[in-house]
């Protein structure tokens, strides 16, 4: 599919359906005139790239001059597997391909890039983070499973926000045990009553808030503090 023109508020943005090898995974790439990052999202088990949620943050993020890539980590052959929905080394090793086919564009190879993650695609941006270093140089996690990074929380150095629903219990607690575990610049926030999808009125929108200050401040200034 050819590249598309559009425009949110003032701002030019092309969109083009993307593939990304070795095994054609699919995406939607949305970059704004004069990108200052990209942001790959990873969702997470039963969603796709075309998530609302996950496209309405997208469409916050490009109207602050952020690239997008919204992108399935697996082939619809693999889905039918659900096992494959949480295989973490896997999922990690498709998005690490992302950064690797990002870098060789001509409108991405120079921005930096961060990690939007939910669900259990939080733990495979966690664990591609770890392995891609100074590469990746943000990740947020909405309603995330960080702890299912395991020993790659120890290695993450890109400044990490984990957001969770005051509601979703069980999964808060998770992300404060992961949280500990990090050693890189760092916060948690709590959104006052959300639960796991962040259904409720105001929630998503405090997401997408907190994720846009974050790569804001991460991606497109360099700052790499951390409110503790």
């Amino acid at each position: 599919m050819p590249p598309t023109a559009s425009t949110q508020g003032k701002i030019a943005i092309i969109s083009r359906e993307v593939r990304i090898p070795p095994v054609g995974l699919a995406g939607t790439l949305n970059v704004p005139a004069e990108a200052a990052a990209l942001v790959i999202f990873v969702h997470g088990s039963g969603s796709s790239r075309f998530s609302p949620r996950n496209r309405q943050v997208a469409q916050s993020l490009n109207e602050m001059r952020i690239a997008t890539l919204l992108l399935d980590l697996l082939t619809p052959d693999e889905e039918e597997d659900r096992a494959n929905v949480f295989d973490i080394p896997l999922l990690a090793d498709r998005l690490s391909d992302a950064v690797a086919w990002a870098g060789v564009q001509a409108d991405l190879a120079h921005i930096p890039i961060g990690f939007f993650g939910a669900s259990t695609g939080a733990a495979a941006a966690l664990v591609a983070a770890a392995q891609l270093g100074d590469r990746v140089r943000a990740v947020v996690s909405r309603g995330g499973r960080p702890d299912l990074a395991g020993a790659a929380l120890d290695k993450v150095r890109a400044p990490t926000l984990l957001i969770v629903g005051g509601a979703d219990y069980g999964v808060i607690e998770l992300n404060e045990q992961a949280f500990e575990r990090l050693h890189a610049p760092k916060a948690i926030e709590i959104v006052p009553g959300a639960s796991h999808l962040f259904p409720e009125r105001g929630a998503l929108e405090a997401v997408i808030r907190h994720a846009a200050d974050w790569f804001t401040r991460r991606l497109t200034t360099g700052k790499l503090e951390a409110k503790e």
